[in-house]
């Protein structure tokens, strides 16, 4: 079950942020508004994942989440009258999708992080494709809702199906942050955290530098097949990060992919070179969510999104017309080993914890 489940919500991940590219640029980037547009696309799919984690975490119907995620996204489509209203609900319907699709991954992952990886891998072929068919004429922009109906059915039957049912299989909400407690639910909480959590600082500092460096990197070569090879990089490459983790842990993981990342960037000028670099430097986005699960554990909704909100806050110099820090090759050079002098120290934390507990629950 577990792996029909990570088909589906893999497919599904493709599915919507195709579906969300589909519809902002075939539908809305004609609008007047288009910039307004877009950064209120990425503030309700990015931003907003962090409250609505919280809500998610609570209340502990993932795939019913995810699946609601999918029928908002797809109720979009016929609003696009009304841009603002349009983009709204497709990033709302976006972030509730990711939080109960990542939710749930997280919870049947477990300790590994391979499941991880391929769950967030399809997102960016998707939104490229999406993008390239939504700028193009074909009248196909009925695929978009259609398939994402076809994605809500099959997960509100999946888990009906499922001995679980709509409630998720393991790790409810025992936020180490809030404390929320059900009528007559006992106040004893058993999923905390055993090293601080003040170990997300970090975390989410690479995410935001690795969001601005997806917005404002530049290759003079990035055209035709080029084009195409790099994007198909990312998803290989973020698919990778969750198994070298799980072979070989995670913090030889993140300074091999970092530092050979680090390396390749000296020849960022020359496209297979920059492509290798790309894919070495997406590696740790399924290592940096994991660890962020790691250290709260009981509330991975809310890490999740606080780390989307980083994914956001990369976003908005590029949003605000903010002139790029990133100039040459030794640029993207430093960015990578700022990001892997961020990420090893707590992943080095959680992996000494693990050896000195010698059991961690998750």
């Amino acid at each position: 079950m577990k792996r029909t489940s990570l088909t589906i919500y893999s497919a599904a991940h493709f599915w919507v942020d195709f579906s969300c590219a589909l519809l902002m640029f075939r539908c809305i980037s004609s609008a007047s508004d288009f910039a307004l547009c877009l950064l209120l696309y990425n503030f309700f799919a990015f931003a907003m994942q962090m409250p609505l984690g919280i809500l998610a975490d609570r209340f502990n119907h993932n795939a019913l989440t995810a699946a609601l995620g999918c029928i908002l996204t797809a109720a979009a489509y016929p609003l696009c009258g009304v841009p603002v209203l349009t983009v709204c609900m497709a990033g709302l319907g976006n972030a509730l999708f990711h939080l109960g699709g990542g939710i749930d991954t997280l919870n049947h992952s477990q300790k590994k992080g391979t499941a991880l990886g391929i769950f967030v891998s399809p997102g960016a072929l998707g939104l490229f494709l999406g993008t390239k068919l939504g700028k193009s004429s074909a009248p196909l922009l009925w695929i978009g809702p259609v398939g994402l109906s076809v994605f809500a059915i099959l997960l509100l039957c999946f888990c009906s199906a499922s001995r679980h049912g709509f409630t998720a299989a393991s790790s409810p909400f025992r936020s180490v942050l809030l404390r929320l407690k059900r009528p007559g639910e006992n106040a004893t909480f058993h999923l905390k955290p055993t090293i601080s959590p003040l170990w997300l600082i970090p975390l989410f500092l690479v995410v935001v530098l690795r969001s601005y460096m997806g917005m404002n990197q530049s290759f003079s070569w990035k055209q035709g097949v080029w084009s195409w090879l790099l994007v198909l990089a990312l998803v290989p490459g973020k698919a990778a990060g969750g198994c070298l983790m799980d072979k070989i842990r995670p913090v030889p993981a993140a300074i091999g992919s970092l530092g050979l990342a680090a390396l390749l960037y000296f020849g960022a000028g020359i496209p297979v070179c920059g492509t290798l670099a790309v894919f070495l430097f997406n590696m740790t986005m399924p290592i940096t969510l994991w660890a962020a699960a790691r250290l709260l554990p009981g509330a991975k909704g809310f890490a999740f999104g606080l780390l989307t909100f980083g994914l956001f806050l990369g976003y908005v110099p590029s949003a605000a017309g903010l002139p790029s820090l990133l100039h040459s090759s030794l640029s993207y050079v430093m960015l990578s080993l700022v990001s892997m002098a961020l990420l090893v120290p707590p992943l080095y934390a959680l992996q000494s914890d693990r050896k000195r507990t010698h059991h961690t629950r998750f």
